[in-house]
């Protein structure tokens, strides 16, 4: 297993993350290495009580380690140790996984020329704590626990956690996207549902480098050059040109709208993309991709259920932000091992298995190696084991929820958007934009 996670967290990673650590009292035994790999594990490790987990996650760090110095032996001081350690350096660890992911996944990488990512967000809930409860604002209906809000970046070929932002329960999950732009690699494709509409964000996408596949709604606007029937609209340029665009002296982004007929009536997809050569992003290839968007909901999934991260177990601002820190790390370098499983199993010549790995299958599996560490027996080797954890094969027949949950409002799809033709106003406005950007 120490193997295993030495293919994401190499020397030069935790050179990365050396970087923003603060200078440490001569004799420290919680340094970076033992206290993230203890995070890490107590982010695998089954157990009853956190003290029993941390003791698992310590044996672990130990016989990882076994040639330097032993880390402390008090959960008390592990957790003093933690609240001290920055944040850039978890992200820092982070990008270097990233790096370390688009090295190994090779080929697999790139999905028809494109590396598409799906955008999403969740809340996570918090102890009701007095801290928490007075720093963290109410997001949610009054008497409600504090909460921390989770936006993510996934790759949605191999369902691979790339990058993710974490702030206040009322933190807007558009700005975290923005925030995250940087971490971009080449030919990204972020695609997003109807939330992630805005002519802005879609102009710090493009500013970027990436392009975007957006679902659009009924409160969004396009202007066209002639008169347009929506009941016969199919694939075509629109303008997109918001109000508050005009307002700001931006110029009108030529863009491509996209109609996905649904299997029910009134149930269409519609999809808004910057790439107007259909060559490229073929109709087909956009659908497939927005299915694909669901990798992100079954990262929520992960973290949450499978990860048992439904509501975090730290009682300060600091804590809480360096578990998820921590925890969301665990999970990237827990579904880059099932990857990496899956490519050895397809390597072998077994090409009926998915691509995708099953995230409980490899928790289950890295549990087994822990267990291993505390009581040794014979088991076949790891990598072995990991290609065996994937998903299930089968077509979807049923819904994908199973009913409606009790006080929650059922889900209606998105209106059409609306099309409007240019005003004479609006076209004497833009020669003047275009004249006054030469």
């Amino acid at each position: 297993m120490v193997n295993a996670v030495r293919q994401f967290l190499t020397p030069a990673v935790w050179k990365q993350g050396h970087r923003y650590q603060r200078l440490l009292r001569q004799g420290a035994r919680w340094t970076l290495q033992p206290l993230v790999l203890t995070v890490l594990v107590l982010t695998w490790c089954a157990g009853d009580s956190l003290g029993e987990r941390f003791e698992t996650a310590k044996a672990f760090c130990c016989v990882s380690l076994a040639k330097r110095r032993r880390p402390g032996s008090s959960r008390v001081g592990f957790e003093k140790a933690l609240a001290k350690l920055p944040t850039a350096a978890l992200r820092a660890l982070a990008g270097g996984v990233r790096q370390r992911l688009q090295q190994l996944c090779g080929r697999r990488w790139l999905v028809a020329g494109w590396v598409p990512l799906g955008v999403d967000g969740s809340r996570l809930e918090c102890p009701r704590t007095a801290e928490l409860e007075q720093r963290l604002p109410l997001a949610a209906r009054a008497g409600a626990a504090p909460t921390l809000w989770l936006t993510a970046l996934v790759h949605l070929g191999q369902g691979l956690l790339w990058a993710w932002r974490l702030g206040p329960g009322t933190a807007c999950e558009r700005s975290h996207l923005v925030a995250m732009l940087p971490t971009l690699p080449a030919a990204a494709l972020i695609v997003a549902d109807a939330g992630f509409n805005g002519f802005f964000q879609a102009q710090a996408v493009l500013r970027a480098g990436g392009s975007f596949l957006i679902r659009m709604s009924a409160k969004v606007r396009f202007r066209t050059d002639g008169p347009v029937d929506a009941n016969r609209w199919r694939d075509g340029p629109v303008w997109y040109w918001p109000q508050e665009a005009e307002q700001a002296g931006e110029l009108p982004l030529r863009v491509r709208l996209i109609r996905i007929r649904g299997r029910q009536p009134n149930r269409d997809v519609w999809l808004l993309t910057d790439v107007l050569d259909k060559q490229r992003l073929p109709k087909r290839l956009a659908a497939q991709f927005y299915r694909w968007r669901w990798e992100s909901e079954g990262l929520f999934r992960t973290y949450k259920r499978t990860l048992a991260k439904v509501k975090l177990r730290s009682r300060t601002v600091r804590l809480v932000h360096r578990e998820a820190e921590a925890s969301l790390l665990a999970t990237q370098v827990l579904l880059a091992l099932g990857n990496r499983g899956a490519r050895s199993a397809l390597r072998a010549g077994n090409p009926e298995l998915p691509q995708g790995c099953s995230p409980r299958k490899v928790l289950l599996t890295l549990r087994e190696e822990l267990a291993e560490c505390v009581a040794a027996r014979r088991r076949p080797r790891l990598e072995k084991r990991l290609a065996a954890a994937q998903r299930e094969r089968r077509s979807r027949r049923s819904a994908k929820s199973s009913r409606e949950w009790p006080g929650r409002a059922p889900h209606q799809p998105p209106k059409p958007p609306q099309f409007l033709m240019f005003t004479e106003k609006q076209k004497a406005r833009i020669l003047r934009l275009k004249q006054a950007n030469k």
